[in-house]
């Protein structure tokens, strides 16, 4: 009786694969769909490449301070510090990070870095495609990862708007 029920057992899950192996396949089509990423859709939480923010001025909000660094689990973060000048101001702090590196061949994505910056600074984007046959090419340095002056100010007029909207 058991080879019975063994024998329509296996009939019922090959006749479930005939069916589907026949049916027209959805895929999504990725590099040319619609949206600002070219179809790719994220998560609220997703952690793609980092990204250095920059104040409402234009200035660059990373302090030096090596938080991130020290908080980094896999020790991919490497900084060097400058004290700004009166003439060349790059941020609104004492100190700016002259080198900021991230070596994505050892990044795990985890985020401490993230919450261990006590100034928001670095964020995790929405950068995806990061894949490389050159492992040169995944050190990625601060002019990399910097936002644009103008995206900044997009960015903080557009949270300005919610905030507003919210009260």
């Amino acid at each position: 009786m058991s080879i019975v029920r063994n024998a329509a057992a296996i009939a019922k899950g090959m006749s479930i694969t005939l069916r589907e192996a026949f049916q027209p396949s959805q895929v999504e089509n990725y590099p040319d769909g619609k949206g600002p990423m070219r179809g790719a859709q994220f998560q609220e939480r997703f952690r793609g490449k980092h990204q250095l923010q920059r104040d409402e001025d234009g200035l660059e909000k990373c302090v030096a301070c090596f938080l991130c660094a020290a908080a980094c689990p896999s020790n991919c973060i490497y900084i060097e510090a400058a004290d700004n000048t009166s003439e060349n101001r790059i941020s609104s702090a004492d100190r700016y990070a002259k080198v900021y590196n991230i070596d994505y061949n050892r990044c795990i994505f985890c985020g401490y870095c993230v919450e261990a910056c006590p100034t928001d600074a670095i964020t995790h984007g929405h950068g995806f495609e990061l894949a490389s046959l050159n492992a040169t090419t995944m050190v990625m340095r601060k002019e990399d990862l910097l936002v644009p002056a103008a995206a900044a100010k997009e960015t903080l007029s557009a949270a300005q708007e919610e905030v507003e909207a919210l009260v």
